[in-house]
């Protein structure tokens, strides 16, 4: 049997998705078979042998998809390799403070299902485009200015450093 990965994310704006699809080319790339899907189109994890999750990080929370992901396919991801990334900061790439709070704010979220043992966790800096906003975010943008601080490097690199962990 060929070993499956799939690729799953939650994303607001998009941003999160295109870190999947980077991940998701990474992998096969390692010679891989991987699927790519929202997390809110996943009905069931049986045809897959490990799992990459993604979310971003959004006031001060995880996406309620990967949230709910997690609790629906627990007995399943219990007994698969899942790594897990989320995007996190926004603005300054080398602001250790916000990405200990990005982390602190991911750890948190994270235990609230102890059972949950990644084999990998990673935080990538992630988009920010105020003009992209719903209502009422729109209205609390303020004057931030639009930023990008995803690492493509850093993002291909996790993905083929987990490619390992998730397979053999």
């Amino acid at each position: 049997m060929t070993e499956k990965i799939l690729v799953t994310y939650a994303t607001r704006y998009g941003s999160t998705q295109a870190v999947a699809e980077a991940i998701e080319v990474a992998l096969r790339e390692s010679g891989l078979a991987v699927d790519m899907k929202p997390l809110k189109d996943v009905s069931a994890l049986t045809a897959y042998n490990a799992v990459v999750l993604g979310a971003p990080l959004f006031m001060f929370h995880w996406h309620k998809d990967a949230l709910n992901f997690l609790a629906r396919h627990r007995k399943v991801l219990l007994e698969r390799p899942v790594a897990v990334f989320a995007l996190g900061p926004t603005h300054v790439p080398h602001d250790e403070e916000e990405w200990r709070d990005s982390r602190k704010q991911l750890d948190q979220e994270l235990a609230k299902f102890p059972w949950f043992k990644p084999v990998a966790l990673q935080m990538f800096g992630g988009k920010y485009d105020p003009a992209s906003l719903r209502f009422p975010l729109n209205l609390m943008a303020g004057n931030e200015p639009a930023s990008d601080i995803r690492d493509w490097d850093a993002i291909r690199t996790w993905a083929e450093d987990i490619s390992s962990k998730l397979v053999g």
